[in-house]
């Protein structure tokens, strides 16, 4: 099976910090994959760089038969195809304030992909309805819930149909009910033949959602395989550090 994601011993530093080391991972198609880790392990970085928004030092990166080569990002008219292939929800959201949800979907259609508004407001409220806020479609970012921004900046990640869709710590602001909630979309996601890199260091959310996990730990992938094989059974330091980081302690 072709990969949506193949990333091959990519090494990248920020400054004088080598934050990756030569990570290897791939996706596949209807495949949901988190990269997980303690903050500070990288996981963003290589997130960033797979959606060409951060540049990599060298290895290769191959998103849905589309190149990156390491050095500069490239100019963005050199991306159209990635930014057809690719799409990436931020850990903070990221919608335009100004514009209303319908619009934040339908920007990148319109002004990036040339669509009609008519084509692109179609497609906008199919996956609204689709995600379960289409009844939001004149409310601005600040009227939203965290739930309901979520899904508004998956569906304006959706709206060019990815192969690959890349999520940063998309757990971080929801309570557990809303966490279950997202992790039934992605399934849905993956069922349709997305591919879907997240990087978390939510274990419940890893163990109940992901086909296969990737934990990395100072800029390296140390374990790789099932949720439980490694979240429940790995003896490994840098695994066992992730269990213990203070977001996955239970309640005292």
């Amino acid at each position: 099976m072709t990969q949506a994601l193949d990333v091959r011993d990519v090494h990248a530093s920020r400054g004088a910090v080598e934050v990756l080391r030569g990570v290897t991972i791939d996706v596949a198609p209807g495949e949901i994959c988190m990269l997980m880790g303690t903050s500070g392990s990288g996981k963003t970085t290589m997130l960033r760089a797979i959606a060409a928004l951060g540049s990599f030092d060298s290895g290769s990166i191959v998103v849905d038969g589309f190149a990156l080569a390491p050095g500069p990002v490239p100019p963005e008219s050199k991306l159209k195809v990635l930014r057809r292939s690719v799409g990436m929800v931020f850990q903070s959201q990221s919608l335009f304030e100004h514009l209303s949800v319908l619009d934040n979907v339908t920007l990148a259609l319109v002004h990036a992909l040339g669509w009609t508004r008519e084509k692109a407001e179609t497609e906008a409220t199919a996956l609204l309805t689709t995600l379960g806020v289409a009844h939001r479609m004149a409310a601005f970012p600040r009227q939203l819930s965290g739930g309901e921004a979520q899904r508004v900046a998956i569906a304006r990640a959706l709206a060019p149909d990815p192969t690959l869709l890349l999520l940063d710590e998309p757990t971080s602001a929801l309570d557990p009910a809303r966490r279950s909630s997202l992790g039934e979309v992605l399934r849905g996601l993956a069922a349709e033949g997305h591919a879907l890199l997240i990087s978390t260091h939510d274990v419940d959310f890893a163990e109940a959602f992901a086909d296969r996990v990737a934990v990395l730990a100072k800029g390296v992938v140390v374990e790789e395989g099932s949720p439980r094989d490694i979240l429940s059974e790995s003896t490994h330091a840098d695994v066992r550090a992730l269990l213990r980081s203070p977001s996955n302690e239970p309640p005292r």
